[in-house]
C-alpha cells in the first residue's frame, strides 16, 4: 500500500484560510503585472486588450485546482500567469488580434502535452539532448532584455514615481525579513501607488504645475462584484508559430520548479506523481486559461518561496488559495483598482523584474560552467541573442518565425548541428544537473 505524502491530507480551514492568503499575496503582483503590461502595450498600439487582472486571477486559480486534480494532490505548486509569454502575445495580438494570440498559448499548453508524453515513455533524456544550459541560459536572458523597451517606455511617464517605486521594491527585496520578502512586487506597487496619489501635492508644495496620477472616482463609481468576462479563442497559424515554441522554455522552467519544490518538501515530485503528470497539469491549465480568454499559467517560484518559510506543504493550502484567488476575480472593485496603477508604478517595477529575468539566464550558464571560450558556445549564444531581441521575422508561406521562437528554434538547431571540442567542454550538459 502507498504511503501517504506529507504534502496530502487537509488542514483546519480557520487555519487554511490564512495559510492561503499568504500563497495569494505571494503570487498576486506578479500574476495581475502580466495583463497590465499586455494591456497597456496594446493600448500604446492604439488596440483595446479584453485581458483584464481579473480575468488573470481567474484563469490562474481555475489551472491551479486542474493542475492539483491531475497531480493526484501530490504537488503543492501554485501556478500563476507567464512573464515569458509576454512580448510574443503582445507581437501576435497586434498583427493578428488578441483572440488569435490566446490560440497560439493553447497551442503552447499542447506543447507540455507532447513533452509530457514523451517524458513517460523515455524519460527526460531528450531534453538534455535539444535544451541543454547553452540553449536555455540565452533564451531566457532574451526574453528579459527584449522587454527591457517595455519598462523604460512606462518609467519615462513619470520618473519620480517610477524611481520611488523602483527603490522601495529593491529595499523590501535585499533588505526585508521573513513574509515580507517573498511578495517585493507587492509591496512596491502599493507604496508607489500611494506615492503616485501624494505626488500632485508634492508637486504643488514644490511650485509645480501639479498633474493628477490617478482617477479615484473610477474605483468609486464601479460595482462591487461582477464575473470576469470572457474571452473564446481564434486559432491562425502564424500567431501559433509566434507564441507556441516559448514553451520550449517554460517547460525547462517547470522542470526547474518541480526540482527545487521537491528539495523543499523533501519528496520526490519527478518519480511521484511523475514528472509527465506535473508537465500535464502545467500544459492543460495554460490551454484552459486560454480557452478562457487569460495567459499562459506557469509554476511560480514565489510560492515555493512561502512554503520553504512556513513549512507547511499540504497541498490543499495552495487549493485553498486557487479558490480565493477565483474568488477574488469576481471583486470588479478591486479589477478597477488595478487598471488605475500609473504606467510609472509599472515602470519602475518591471525596471527589476525584466532585468532579474535577464540575470537568470545569465545565472543558468554560470551554473552550468559554461565555457564562454570555446568558439561553438559563443556562436550558439549570441546567434540567440541578437534574434531573439532585434525581433527578426523569417516569413514562410502563412507561417512566420520571429522573436524568441526564431531565436529559440536557431539555437536548438545549431546545438544539434555544431560538433563540441571535447578539450575544452567542461560545462554540464544536462540543466536539471546540480552540483
Amino acid at each position: 500500500m502507498n504511503q501517504m505524502m506529507k504534502t496530502q491530507g487537509k488542514v483546519p480551514l480557520i487555519k487554511a484560510i490564512p495559510l492561503g492568503f499568504q500563497h495569494l499575496f505571494a503570487m498576486f503582483g506578479a500574476t495581475v503585472l502580466v495583463p497590465i503590461l499586455v494591456s497597456q502595450a496594446l493600448n500604446d498600439a492604439g488596440m483595446s486588450s479584453p485581458l483584464t487582472p481579473s480575468l488573470a486571477l481567474l484563469a490562474a486559480g481555475l489551472g491551479t485546482l486542474l493542475f492539483h486534480f491531475i497531480t493526484k494532490g501530490k504537488v503543492p505548486a501554485y501556478l500563476g500567469s507567464s512573464f515569458a509569454f509576454i512580448t510574443p502575445i503582445i507581437v501576435a495580438a497586434t498583427k493578428f488580434g488578441y483572440k488569435a494570440a490566446l490560440g497560439g498559448c493553447i497551442a503552447a499548453g499542447f506543447i507540455y502535452v507532447i513533452f509530457s508524453t514523451i517524458v513517460k515513455m523515455t524519460g527526460t533524456g531528450f531534453i538534455d539532448r535539444f535544451l541543454p544550459p547553452i540553449v536555455i541560459g540565452p533564451v531566457i536572458m532574451t526574453i528579459g532584455l527584449g522587454l527591457a523597451p517595455v519598462a523604460v517606455g512606462m518609467a519615462k511617464s513619470n520618473i519620480p514615481v517610477a524611481f520611488f517605486t523602483l527603490a522601495v521594491t529593491i529595499v523590501i527585496s535585499r533588505f526585508a525579513k521573513g513574509f515580507l520578502k517573498v511578495i517585493p512586487i507587492l509591496i512596491g506597487i502599493i507604496s508607489g501607488y500611494l506615492f503616485a496619489i501624494v505626488y500632485p501635492f508634492i508637486q504643488s508644495a514644490l511650485g509645480m504645475e501639479p498633474t493628477t496620477l490617478i482617477d479615484l472616482g473610477k474605483i468609486t463609481a464601479a460595482p462591487w462584484f461582477a464575473f470576469p468576462k470572457l474571452v473564446h479563442p481564434t486559432f491562425n497559424i502564424s500567431a501559433i508559430i509566434i507564441i507556441a515554441p516559448i514553451a520550449l522554455v517554460t517547460v525547462v522552467e517547470h522542470l526547474g520548479d518541480v526540482l527545487v519544490l521537491s528539495k523543499v518538501t523533501k519528496e520526490n515530485f519527478v518519480k511521484e506523481p511523475g514528472l509527465h503528470r506535473t508537465l500535464l497539469g502545467d500544459g492543460l491549465a495554460t490551454a484552459l486559461s486560454g480557452f478562457i480568454g487569460g495567459p499562459p499559467n506557469t509554476t511560480y517560484g514565489e510560492n515555493v518561496g512561502v512554503i520553504a518559510m512556513t513549512k507547511v506543504y499540504k497541498t490543499y493550502v495552495v487549493t485553498v488559495a486557487a479558490c480565493l484567488a477565483i474568488t477574488l476575480s469576481c471583486v470588479n472593485k478591486l479589477s478597477v483598482l488595478i487598471s488605475t496603477i500609473p504606467p510609472g508604478v509599472m515602470g519602475g517595477i518591471t525596471i527589476l523584474l525584466f532585468g532579474m529575468i535577464a540575470s537568470t539566464g545569465m545565472r543558468t550558464l554560470i551554473d552550468a560552467h559554461t565555457n564562454l571560450e570555446d568558439t561553438r558556445n559563443l556562436i550558439i549564444a549570441s546567434t540567440i541573442l541578437v534574434l531573439g531581441i532585434g525581433g527578426m521575422a523569417i516569413e514562410m508561406g502563412p507561417i512566420t518565425l520571429q522573436g524568441m521562437g526564431l531565436a529559440t528554434i536557431t539555437g536548438i538547431i545549431l546545438n544539434m548541428v555544431l560538433p563540441k571540442d571535447k578539450e575544452s567542454n567542461l560545462e554540464k550538459d544536462s540543466i536539471l544537473e546540480t552540483d
